[in-house]
């Protein structure tokens, strides 16, 4: 039997995934968070945005969720990167935060990725 396990999806802000970016990878698990800009049920798609950057998640495989413009919304799933470089994130988990503040969410980013990096340089040193 296949043992399938769950990647926990690195926390990454919307501004953070561009082509550039060493996150924009296929396959990437990321977790995003973002306010919901527009949502299709035909297609699935929905798009979230954090300031000027926006995201389209495929939330086809999604279930139980209300998804309301202008909510915000947490994503985790794997990047799929399209021959255009039109990212779309295939969400297998989703939920609402209402009520979380963008801005101390965005701090929290930094201070975790300084933290992870003291810990990376004292373990090579």
């Amino acid at each position: 039997m296949a043992s399938s396990t769950l990647k926990p999806g690195v926390p990454v802000s919307l501004q953070e995934l561009e082509p550039s970016s060493e996150m924009y990878k296929q396959g990437a698990s990321l977790r995003v968070t973002g306010i919901l800009k527009s949502y299709d049920m035909d297609s699935a798609v929905a798009v979230i945005r954090d300031g000027s950057a926006t995201l389209k998640i495929d939330t086809q495989h999604l279930r139980d969720i209300s998804f309301r413009s202008g909510s915000t919304f947490q994503f985790i799933g794997e990047l799929l990167i399209r021959p255009n470089d039109d990212a779309i994130l295939q969400a297998r988990v989703g939920r609402n935060v209402d009520g979380l503040d963008l801005n101390l969410y965005q701090q929290s980013l930094i201070v975790r990725r300084r933290h992870e990096a003291r810990l990376l340089s004292s373990r090579s040193a």
